[in-house]
């Protein structure tokens, strides 16, 4: 097969893992690295290789170098445009979470791309996991009986400069354009969308009502401590929560609990440890496709894409929800501590409070924290109870 040409639009940052990956796939022979746009061009260290060609003008490059992918790593409120510049050329995508800060960005980036006719695939890489369809299996055998509810836990570790590291760090908006940039719309967002996916309602439709409680530790707009109820068309909740205020950093899961067992997740490892009445514990270790390398083969086979844009929809939907939601609450002083030598901000309690909401479904506020907003939820969401 000849090389893909592959053009990767923002390769700093979180971007130097997709250098690292589209070369892992350069030397299997899968893809080429025809172009990177950025607004200040890489070095040869930076780009861990050859010099590729290097431009601002992202259309300009992918018409230079003819590219048959791009892969977009940019600020969150530039992937619309992006993604429909590259697919008014024909070029197929794949797009970094979160797709868009708003719903309707949203919709209108993939119905463009629907119109376009190209492939794209959305970057949630947990979802590349093989332990996803082998836990839908587990679930379907009935090997934890009814599915009763799904939680997920993420609590982890962000220094203060990590809210620094870019304009729109932390930011809900910024010169008027939304950004969302919060926990569980970014740096946890694989966890909302992973136990969406493994509970079948990752499409928007799905959602029947979401409940929100967004507060922050730090100075920023957005939430670095917040969770979310979700309900769903199959009748169980979905409940998330989420710190970057952890007293240690621990690895996020999702957990799906059964009437008669349950299944927990930890999605950056790709383990799964089932618990079920008559029997001990057993624990399996999965592979993983990496998301490049399936729309490679989705081009070049017909293989299904595994993240689609209509199968990131339910997310969008809690971006959504979020985005609309009350500002986030800073949290009082005495809720929170600086960490000696460290330069990052610790909620107490907050490792186990996080770890709660996903064994019992609640929401802070239904825990105890004294410092969870309590906000009035309209009539339309799901009861809490």
């Amino acid at each position: 097969m000849t090389p893909v040409p592959v053009v990767l639009a923002g390769a700093r940052g979180h971007g130097r893992w997709h250098v690292a990956n589209i070369r892992r796939l350069e030397r299997a022979g899968l893809v080429r690295l025809a172009g990177i746009c950025e607004l200040t061009p890489l070095t040869e260290e930076e780009a861990q290789g050859a010099l590729p060609e290097q431009s601002a003008d992202f259309g300009a490059l992918l018409d230079s170098t003819g590219a048959r992918i791009a892969v977009i790593c940019t600020p969150i409120p530039t992937h619309t445009d992006l993604a429909l510049t590259a697919a008014r050329r024909g070029v197929h995508l794949l797009l970094e979470k979160p797709p868009a800060p708003s719903y309707a960005e949203f919709r209108r980036m993939a119905d463009g791309v629907a119109e376009a006719g190209v492939a794209c695939q959305i970057g949630f890489q947990s979802l590349g996991s093989h332990a996803v369809p082998a836990i839908r299996q587990l679930v379907a055998q009935g090997a934890i009986g009814e599915v009763v509810g799904i939680g997920a836990a993420g609590a982890w570790v962000r220094d203060e400069a990590y809210f620094r590291r870019a304009p729109w760090a932390g930011k809900r908006r910024l010169n008027g354009a939304d950004v969302i940039d919060g926990a569980l719309t970014n740096p946890l967002a694989h966890a909302v969308a992973t136990a969406l996916a493994l509970g079948g309602t990752a499409r928007a439709e799905d959602v029947t009502g979401i409940e929100t409680e967004l507060s922050h530790a730090n100075d920023i707009e957005a939430d670095d401590t917040s969770c979310v109820r979700i309900g769903t068309e199959r009748g169980h909740r979905v409940t998330v929560a989420a710190t970057l205020c952890a007293e240690r950093a621990g690895e996020p899961y999702v957990l799906v609990h059964g009437s008669s067992g349950r299944v927990t997740f930890w999605y950056k490892q790709d383990r799964v440890l089932l618990q079920r009445g008559g029997h001990g514990p057993e624990e399996f270790q999965h592979g993983r496709t990496d998301l490049l390398e399936n729309l490679v083969d989705h081009l070049a086979t017909g293989a299904p894409l595994l993240v689609t844009p209509d199968e990131t929809g339910a997310f969008m939907r809690v971006v959504e929800a979020i985005r609309r939601a009350p500002d986030p609450e800073p949290l009082p002083a005495a809720a929170w501590r600086r960490v000696p030598g460290e330069m990052r901000r610790v909620v107490p309690g907050i490792d186990a409070l996080v770890a709660a909401a996903a064994d019992t479904l609640s929401l802070y506020s239904e825990l105890g924290a004294p410092w969870a907003p309590r906000t009035e939820h309209p009539r339309h969401e799901v009861s809490t109870r």
